[in-house]
């Protein structure tokens, strides 16, 4: 259950990352007040899922992961353009990950 609720951590992350470039270009009271709703929500969830799963690799997962679902949000949501180079790596994170996933205890 811990990894579930760790991915819905990951995906709150990404919608929390682009939610803040949306709202600064909306620059309204109520468009800065959703990522900071995130924020807290996003944080409640990573800390229920290191109730079970230790607490560095839940964080990478959650960097991780969160890391490349926003450059491919922002890629797909805002036109910003990634190179083949960062695409490769962005690939060995994923790899860690899996890695990490397949290799944790509990």
């Amino acid at each position: 259950m811990a990894w579930i609720i760790l991915g819905i951590a990951v995906c709150t992350e990404i919608v929390w990352a682009l939610s803040l470039k949306w709202a600064a270009g909306k620059a309204t009271v109520w468009a800065a007040m959703v990522p900071i709703f995130l924020s807290f929500v996003n944080m409640g969830l990573l800390a229920l899922a290191m109730r079970g799963i230790a607490a560095g690799t839940a964080y990478a997962v959650w960097t991780g992961l969160g890391a490349v679902g926003v450059i491919i949000g922002g890629t797909i949501l805002f036109g910003e353009r990634i190179s083949t180079v960062q695409a490769m790596f962005m690939a060995l994170i994923v790899i860690g990950v899996i890695g990490t996933k397949l290799t944790a205890q509990g």
